[in-house]
């Protein structure tokens, strides 16, 4: 199992498991590989050291943590946002505008939704007094890297 650092054309950085060199080159090659912060597809593999077991583990002093780059630090923010909003949302997918309209009007219970919208029923939904929040990056189904 191959355990590489990527990066995405916006600077994203995040982990991809591979099987070996072949299969990362096969998922590049064949557009299956993308950011999960935002969705780019133009990934590219980060300077890595092997770690080789070379008998029994040393003792080293622990380092003190170092504080990441501010743009680490906002993508770490990012991921917690994206987190929660998945944990406290419920998803009724495409269903998202007739929802939205169903628990403003009180026909349905008042509850934290999310799904998608096309930028016309975004529209059609803030005239109707409907507050709605666009998220500005593909939001990934299931955990976050």
């Amino acid at each position: 199992m191959k355990v590489w650092s990527l990066r995405c054309a916006h600077g994203h950085v995040f982990e991809g498991w591979f099987a070996d060199e072949d299969a990362y080159q096969a998922q590049l090659a064949g557009g299956l590989l993308s950011c999960p912060l935002c969705g780019d597809a133009g990934i590219t593999r980060l300077p890595s050291a092997p770690r080789l077991n070379l008998g029994a583990p040393r003792e080293e002093p622990v380092a003190a943590p170092r504080p990441g780059s501010l743009e680490e630090n906002v993508q770490a923010l990012w991921e917690q946002a994206v987190a929660h909003v998945l944990a406290h949302t419920e998803d009724v997918g495409a269903a998202f505008p007739h929802e939205a309209r169903r628990i403003h009007r009180g026909e349905a219970p008042a509850r934290a939704i999310r799904g998608q919208a096309s930028a016309e029923e975004v529209k059609a939904l803030r005239q109707d007094d409907i507050e709605v929040v666009p998220l500005p990056l593909p939001v990934p189904k299931g955990r976050l890297q």
